[in-house]
């Protein structure tokens, strides 16, 4: 492997002898017209269109963007028209191989199934990164992350915006204060799915020529292009996204995780919704997420914490209202929302514990406020409270070392999502026949976190990672 110097090193490996001068000459830190990483950071972007674009518009004022990668023209194109004397690529792997010594830091922002291999190719250089959540799509790509992030000490964020809100900080010192008590359950609801799952695996299409297909699959399995996986939509397939519960549970189960330092949970049980494709026929369709689901995850004591069950609810599903909430209030923000019950107390809560309230909610008439105890950083947006950790090599509010465990309670649940849906056709039965299938998957899961195994359901471990199609890695 080449190994880079970048203008981060330079600074400091030079540091010492720059001392030694009264003026420092502006060649020696870098030439004519060279701006100090403290004032500026220069940013490698990899996936350019749809999230890209939103951190694209939030540090191009005040950062640089030395170099961008889209497998997709079409949806780079409002970028490169922009930004035209900016390099720009398809392969990240080639942006980074030309590229690396003018790059400071990188932002991924594509499908979950290319977070790790670009993240993990980033900080191999020594760049930091910003991860969009889910972190991975798998557990042990999360734990894969983890540990480059501390081999390679470099600053990490994941896009889990909420962490960076005063109303996830306050929601955390209510809950911590004891306004309800010792938490021992908590539900959590979202919307989504917003795009088709549980449907049928589509034909193949001829590829755009704007669309480099290959790259965009990456490390997945091979499979023919159709225009039901992008945009977005990827969400509702395996070999690409994780469903609802990847999508939203970074924002929603955020403030729930942070506020109550879960940790990795124990054991994870689901339940999904069926798909029937004709009268009594049960269809198969393993590639797509089903249509709804409900999660449990137990996580043990901590401290002082009790044991907790948390409760996941997505695709329209979500728990009944509680006694003490007004019949025509508010349940939620239209995202979702989250509901902890306390032993003196319930709090609600929406997406990213914002408008959080006591139960019932005239208790919040006379309410006081604990003492702030966690930070705070200014109404700065997520990826500026990154890039300034960047430059002070200080903590981001959404570090691997706390976005890696979310991320991973967030997998598990999926896994019990997946096995819930394992089923295997009975002896001399057919598909179509009565009740042909066992479903052995349907059981709670219990979960090994030190070695990041299923120990009741041997096959539950095949979704814990994936095999990598020839041409892709992640080795650190």
């Amino acid at each position: 492997m080449k190994k880079y110097h970048t203008r981060r090193s330079f600074l400091k490996t030079t540091g010492k002898a720059a001392f030694a001068f009264t003026i420092v000459p502006r060649f020696v830190l870098g030439g004519k017209g060279y701006i100090p990483p403290s004032d500026r950071l220069n940013i490698a972007l990899i996936g350019v269109g749809g999230k890209g674009s939103a951190h694209l518009n939030a540090l191009k004022k005040t950062e640089t963007f030395v170099a961008f990668c889209d497998v997709d023209d079409r949806r780079a194109a409002d970028a490169y028209a922009e930004f035209p004397k900016v390099p720009h690529f398809r392969d990240f792997r080639k942006m980074l191989d030309t590229s690396a010594r003018d790059i400071d830091a990188v932002m991924v922002a594509t499908p979950d199934h290319t977070h790790a291999v670009a993240a993990v190719a980033a900080m191999q250089l020594g760049k930091h990164v910003y991860v969009e959540k889910p972190l991975t799509h798998n557990i042990r790509e999360a734990r894969t992350l983890l540990d480059a992030a501390r081999k390679y000490k470099v600053v990490t964020q994941m896009g889990n915006q909420g962490a960076s809100m005063d109303c996830n900080a306050e929601l955390t010192e209510w809950i911590q204060s004891g306004v309800i008590g010792k938490v021992k359950k908590v539900h959590v609801w979202t919307n989504r799915p917003v795009w088709p799952q549980g449907v049928p695996t589509p034909a193949g299409e001829k590829v755009p020529p704007e669309l480099d297909w290959d790259l965009w699959l990456g490390p997945a399995p091979v499979r023919a292009y159709s225009e039901r996986y992008l945009p977005f939509r990827w969400r509702g397939w395996w070999d690409f996204g994780t469903g609802a519960l990847g999508d939203m549970g970074c924002h929603l189960i955020d403030p729930v995780y942070r506020a109550l330092q879960l940790g990795y949970p124990t054991s994870v049980e689901a339940s999904a919704t069926t798909v029937w494709s004709d009268e009594f026929v049960e269809a198969d369709y393993p590639d797509s997420c089903p249509p709804s689901s409900i999660v449990r995850m137990d996580f043990p004591a901590r401290g002082k914490m009790p044991g907790c069950e948390l409760w996941w609810y997505d695709g329209g599903v979500r728990p009944m209202r509680p006694a003490e909430l007004g019949s025509n209030e508010p349940f939620g923000s239209w995202d979702g929302g989250a509901l902890f019950e306390g032993s003196k107390g319930k709090l609600l809560c929406g997406i990213y514990g914002e408008k959080a309230t006591l139960l019932p909610t005239s208790r919040m008439k006379d309410f006081k406020a604990p003492k702030k105890t966690e930070p705070r950083y200014g109404g700065d947006s997520h990826q500026m409270v990154w890039v300034k950790a960047c430059k002070d090599l200080g903590k981001s509010s959404s570090p691997f070392e706390y976005a890696v465990p979310l991320t991973e309670a967030i997998l598990i649940g999926n896994l019990a999502v997946r096995c819930y849906d394992f089923k295997k056709l009975q002896p001399g039965k057919k598909p179509d026949s009565w009740a042909p299938y066992d479903y052995p998957g349907r059981v709670r899961l219990e979960w090994d976190a030190a070695n990041m195994r299923v120990t009741n359901f041997e096959e539950a471990n095949a979704f814990v990672g994936r095999e990598y199609r020839e041409g892709w890695s992640l080795g650190t």
